[in-house]
């Protein structure tokens, strides 16, 4: 088997332990990969079923009496008799049935939906069913309906307890058959000998009828790959002791070749084929001397069936399929002829040590180690790379899905956080209204604001005397003034510089929005809603969004996007729409968000999103020159900190709660939160700088190009991990290539302000590695272990 088929390659055992038919089987199930240890094991349990041994029978019974001689050419009426074929055809349905109605038991449903679970249909699998029951070994496993799903699986039998015996293989140049021909009367043993001198490269020694010193010396002699015996045999004691014809008066025992068997075993016999009758007790037999893999025939074979199976074994074999799929095809190409020799495809089993792994017709040949280690080279290469492409493609395919959403965010405020401190933006001011100012209003007056008519008419007045650019109240007014404030309605209504705030109503969230001002006119009214991530962080910058026509508030336009289109404008500077409908300020295009950017994968981009890039890191507040309200009306600040800038009014006090969590508040609910003016002072801040400081907006590679970004640290960690061999050298090296990362995704957002992934590809990295490790590795061990 080569590395291509042994990625796919799986073992199922399924281990029957000490029962009855009348009481039922106990079963443990294991799954691994092919020469590995098992990943899987469950324990079930097949129910009593005294009908099937009866059921068996009754087939065994209709089945011999079709021919006495078997292993040679029947009388013609023997296998013509049709009726005789009718009763054996009969008697296999029914046993198939109830064998695989038992096999669909309750109790064993548990074991079968594993499988179904574990194994893929294209997956190679060799199924080894462990049992000393002498009835169990004689049922025709592979008839159960699962293997139809896995045309790529065969059944072989072991016996509960093995070991592995150590070949010591001297070079070779070829496959070693020792062929012996035994008793032949009645049989055809010429056609064997015939399709066994026609393989090629293989040395092969024939022992005809030999006499029970030859066969002796013969096995003592030199190592031997495949020991082939040809002519009559049976199983006596019901399948417990296998005797074998070797001439015209002598036969033999395993047992009595026990010592010549256990030391061809040890000098390398791999594969014992016995192409004779009744082979179960033969099998059971070179079972104990640990002989690896043995073939032999179930039941009494008619000799064109022998012939047939044989040949059709040898081709696949020798052409590179797998030992296990060789016998299969070997077998299933018998029913062609079982119109005249029904059941044919039944006869031929492996039975298996499962300590050792079949080795390939190309081992057994003894393949030049140099070549093959170069070829190894190249695919553990390929495997980097095919490996690094499929992680690439599941990571991708998982992070659509949002589930790596979460811990993208966590990364990219981390690398916000790390970000150089920039100065404060000079063109703002904030007017904070605190406790100390809430508490000396009159609570009568304030009518449930924090600030109340006669302190909001004094700062209005303050403020204009210093001829601000704009002004944004991120305060919620949805009352008139009162009557006897005349000149703040007047103020509000008349005064160009003033923005107001309105809420948005959302009512599926049961949010039913806050009116405007009653005297700001639309054109002045910017919405104050943000958009908060599932962890309650404003990572995103809404600028603009269609709110429903019954909402109370109906402005199209963010308080941020307001205050920079007044200072704007006074620039000379006009917005306008691109024909993709994008927001486009002098030469900066605020690009909206999609579904699936940067980090968000699962994300409602609806209105005009944009990625907020928070100002400053040292301080999340320090984004502007802030005084308070008491400060202003006092008139205890520079009226030069006023003049051309755009003012901000909102509420830092704890009794009017208005702050928000941001990528530098460290996931907290309950400290290092920013209050909501400072939140629209850095809205403001950033389409300001974007376009007048040409500050870059932050920014994602499109999808192919992260595709591509997570593939090249996929294939980095497939690279390490075939270069690499030590675990912990490679565990160094892995943390070198992460941080190397972390270095680039930081380095970029500083210099390019690109979001680049920073979870996927160093996942992608320690999974491919891990896997790159895991199958070279398991090669390697396999290699170095003769198991391949």
């Amino acid at each position: 088997m080569n590395n291509e088929q042994l990625a796919m390659s799986k073992l199922v055992v399924l281990k029957l332990g000490d029962g009855s038919f009348d009481n039922g089987f106990p079963v443990t199930l294991q799954i691994g990969d092919d020469g590995s240890r098992p990943f899987t094991e469950i324990i079930g349990k097949l129910p009593p079923a005294p009908e099937i041994p009866q059921h068996y029978n009754i087939w065994r019974l209709a089945y011999r009496r079709l021919g006495a001689n078997y292993r040679l050419e029947a009388k013609p009426g023997q296998l013509t008799n049709v009726s005789k074929i009718e009763d054996c055809t009969l008697a296999a349905n029914v046993l198939r049935l109830r064998l695989n109605f038992w096999l669909n038991s309750e109790s064993f449903r548990e074991i079968r939906e594993k499988l179904l679970e574990q194994l893929m249909p294209s997956d190679k699998v060799r199924v080894i069913v462990q049992t000393e029951d002498l009835c169990l070994r004689r049922l025709p496993w592979h008839l159960w309906d699962l293997c139809d799903r896995y045309p790529k699986a065969e059944i072989a039998l072991s016996a509960p307890a093995y070991e592995r015996v150590e070949h010591q293989s001297p070079p070779k140049n070829g496959v070693r058959i020792l062929a012996i021909i035994g008793n032949s009367a009645g049989i055809n043993t010429q056609a064997d000998r015939r399709l066994l001198e026609h393989i090629p490269n293989v040395q092969i020694t024939f022992l005809v009828e030999p006499q029970p010193e030859e066969l002796t010396e013969q096995l003592w002699k030199q190592g031997w790959d495949i020991l082939f015996f040809a002519g009559h045999s049976c199983s006596q004691g019901d399948g417990e002791t296998g005797r074998m014809y070797i001439n015209q008066t002598d036969s033999l025992t395993i047992d009595q070749l026990k010592y010549a068997l256990k030391k061809a075993a040890c000098s390398g016999l791999k594969i014992a084929i016995f192409n004779s009758c009744d082979g179960l007790g033969l099998a059971r037999n070179l079972a104990s001397l640990q002989i690896p893999q043995i073939i032999v025939m179930r039941e009494p074979v008619p000799d064109v069936v022998a012939q047939e199976f044989l040949k059709s074994f040898i081709e696949a074999f020798a052409r590179g399929e797998s030992f296990y799929l060789a016998v299969r095809e070997a077998r299933e190409r018998l029913q062609g002829l079982e119109a005249k020799f029904p059941c044919a495809t039944w006869l031929p089993l492996i039975c298996q040590n499962p300590a050792f792994v079949p080795p390939t017709w190309e081992e057994l040949c003894g393949y030049n180690k140099s070549v093959k280690s170069n070829s190894q080279v190249l695919i553990n290469l390929r495997t980097a790379f095919l490996t690094s492409i499929l992680v690439t493609l599941s990571i991708m395919g998982i992070r659509y899905l949002g589930i790596f959403q979460k811990l993208e965010l966590k990364a990219y405020d981390q690398i916000l956080r790390l970000q150089p401190h920039e100065k404060s933006d000079p063109r703002l001011l904030v007017v904070t209204v605190t406790e100390a100012d809430i508490q000396a209003q009159d609570p009568a007056k304030r009518r449930g604001s924090s600030l109340s008519d006669v302190a909001l008419n004094k700062l209005l007045q303050k403020l204009s005397e210093y001829q601000p650019r704009a002004i944004g109240l991120d305060i919620y007014r949805d009352f008139p003034v009162d009557s006897t404030q005349k000149d703040l309605a007047t103020r509000l209504e008349k005064n160009e510089r003033l923005m107001a705030i309105c809420k948005v109503s959302a009512p599926e969230v049961a949010n039913f929005g806050i009116k405007p001002p009653p005297e700001i006119p639309q054109e002045r009214l910017g919405f104050s809603d943000f958009i908060v991530d599932d962890d309650g962080v404003v990572r995103r910058h809404l600028l603009i969004m269609s709110p429903d026509p019954a909402s109370p508030c109906t402005t199209p336009y963010a308080l941020s996007v307001q205050l920079a289109f007044r200072y704007l404008d006074a620039e000379g500077i006009s917005p306008k729409f691109t024909p993709k409908g994008n927001l486009q300020i002098g030469d900066v295009v605020f690009k909206p968000l999609e579904p699936h950017t940067g980090g968000y994968q699962q994300v409602d981009a609806w209105g005009h999103q944009v990625l907020l890039n928070y100002r400053s890191h040292r301080s999340p507040q320090d984004i502007a020159k802030q005084v308070t309200l008491t400060d202003v009306l006092k008139g205890q600040i520079d009226p030069n900190s006023v003049k051309d800038r755009i003012v901000l009014i909102g509420t830092t006090a704890q009794s009017f709660p208005d702050e928000w969590a941001t990528p530098y508040s460290t996931g907290q609910w309950y400290e290092g939160k920013m209050p909501g003016v400072l939140v629209h002072a850095q809205m403001v801040s950033q389409i300001l700088s974007a376009v007048l400081d040409k500050r870059s907006l932050l920014w994602v590679l499109p999808q192919w190009g992260e595709v591509l970004w997570i593939w090249g640290w996929s294939a980095i960690g497939g690279v390490l991990a075939w270069r690499i061999r030590l675990g912990l050298n490679l565990a160094i090296a892995i943390a070198i290539a992460i941080a190397c990362l972390c270095g680039l995704c930081f380095a970029l957002l500083v210099e390019t302000t690109c979001w680049l992934p920073l979870v996927p590809p160093a996942l992608a990295l320690v999974a491919t590695s891990a896997s790159v490790a895991y199958t070279t590795s398991k090669t390697r061990q396999q290699q170095n272990t003769s198991k391949f």
